[in-house]
């Protein structure tokens, strides 16, 4: 079978990690391990939960996309996803959609891009439930990122699978189906 990743990407809100971990649980796809220059939180592993670098070690990678986030740099490298091809054929990962152009433009056909949509109203409602606070739910509304990932971008129209999560059981299903018909599963 040739090599895939599955690039989820939307908002926050979206469902995109709950979809990443029902590709585990169902379809034993696992996720790209990525990089951060933060230190590992307790019970957190290198190489499982992360690859932990120090910013000398962190930039010798060959990045897909990276973030600066609390002084902490994360990333996606190339290097993380030849790691987890030499021992699965499939593996997912949760990105921007920057990162997901990115992933598109380099890897072509073997990214499968799933663009998560939901309207603002519900997207709040997700983002509430999920515990965020009201002050940082007005901030990450208003957040440029989160503007630019609630509609899917330009350069993965036609190129990417849409699905509006609404309802997570539905999602559930028209992934099902997205990986029948691609002959994933």
């Amino acid at each position: 079978m040739n090599k895939k990743i599955i690039v989820i990407t939307g908002a926050s809100g979206t469902g995109k990690t709950t979809i990443s971990h029902y590709l585990k649980e169902k379809y034993q796809i696992p996720n790209v391990i990525t990089h951060t220059t933060r230190m590992p939180r307790n019970g957190e592993k290198n190489g499982i939960d992360y690859y932990f670098e120090t910013n000398e070690s962190f930039s010798e990678n060959h990045y897909l996309e990276k973030v600066e986030y609390s002084g902490h740099k994360y990333g996606s490298s190339e290097e993380g996803l030849e790691s987890m091809w030499s021992k699965v054929d499939v593996a997912s990962i949760v990105v921007d959609t920057a990162g997901a152009i990115a992933y598109k433009k380099k890897y072509g056909e073997k990214a499968i891009v799933i663009f998560l949509e939901l309207d603002l109203p519900n997207l709040a409602k997700r983002l509430k439930k999920r515990g965020d606070t009201p002050d940082k739910i007005i901030q990450r509304i208003n957040s440029e990122e989160f503007n630019r990932d609630l509609k899917i971008p330009q350069e993965l129209q036609g190129k990417s699978y849409e699905i509006v999560n609404k309802d997570m059981n539905i999602t559930k299903m028209k992934v099902d189906k997205l990986l029948n018909d691609l002959n994933i599963n």
